[in-house]
């Protein structure tokens, strides 16, 4: 498993993906998710994957090291609607060679791909791709995508990120959202990539390969998590009914609710309502 996500702003892009892949507890490696195509002045693509590692693979070399039916790469689509399709048609491809294959021995066909970037002085744009080649774009209303193990760290984001978020309060965001996933979730891990990419820039300016030894994490693991407490600490404990002595709001008011009660068998009713009888052996 892994966990990736990428951001749309109105000033450029973050993306942010982990480098761990695992076939077991035993059989955990390093393999770095984040392929980034730069062509000074022209253009920067960045394609993030996640799922079954064999399968994103095969569909990145399909991208990279062949040309689609039309003759076009990464290197040369004239858009980024163009790019994504290519990306979608590199995955339909290698489902069509292995997919037989692979259910013959019980392997789901997984995959799922963040594709961003910007081609000349088009606007920035970032799709994610499914399992069938299909994909959706970002919205105002929705300008982030994460794939993989994405469940822990989505809440930071949804309550941090709109499209005018600035780019390094962004980059922060998406950390603390990876630190979130990394304790909750053994099968994500460091090093990570990120990288900002500022519009009309058209190269990599903002990156860092961050590990255990990164100071910079090391102080958003350590600070988010004291200020959690601080912030959970401060935050008062439920009062159950309102009083005259106590201006807290209450959780409820006395009498206002009660739970979903069972009721018992009529004949534990029957049984239970039975005097108790004592009797001892030998005596009537």
């Amino acid at each position: 498993m892994t966990y990736c996500v990428a951001m749309k702003l109105d000033k450029g892009m973050v993306f942010l993906s982990d480098s761990r892949t695992n076939a077991g507890v035993d059989q955990i490696s390093t393999f770095r998710k984040m392929t980034v195509l730069e062509k000074p002045g022209e253009r920067l693509l960045v394609l993030m994957s996640a799922g079954n590692l064999a399968i994103t693979q095969a569909v990145k070399q399909q991208l990279l090291e062949r040309e689609s039916a039309n003759g076009q790469t990464l290197w040369t689509v004239g858009g980024m609607l163009d790019a994504v399709q290519l990306v979608g048609e590199a995955v339909r491809q290698v489902h069509a060679r292995d997919s037989d294959a692979l259910t013959q021995f019980g392997v789901e066909f997984n995959c799922s791909f963040l594709l961003g970037g910007q081609i000349g002085r088009q606007p920035c744009r970032l799709f994610m791709i499914y399992a069938a080649g299909n994909h959706i774009e970002t919205t105002a209303e929705n300008p982030y995508f994460q794939i993989g193990e994405s469940k822990y760290g989505k809440p930071i984001i949804d309550r941090v990120i709109t499209p005018t978020t600035p780019l390094d309060e962004a980059a922060k965001c998406a950390l603390i959202s990876m630190d979130s996933t990394l304790r909750s979730n053994l099968s994500v891990g460091l090093p990570l990539d990120l990288l900002c990419y500022e519009t009309d820039s058209l190269r990599v300016t903002r990156f860092a390969l961050v590990d255990e030894s990164n100071q910079y994490f090391q102080m958003i693991r350590s600070t988010w998590g004291k200020r959690l407490r601080q912030v959970f600490g401060e935050i008062a404990d439920p009062t159950w009914q309102k009083s005259d002595e106590s201006a807290a709001v209450p959780l409820t008011d006395a009498g206002s609710a009660l739970p979903n009660l069972a009721r018992p068998p009529q004949n534990l009713d029957h049984e239970a309502s039975r005097p108790l009888v004592q009797t001892v052996a030998g005596n009537p």
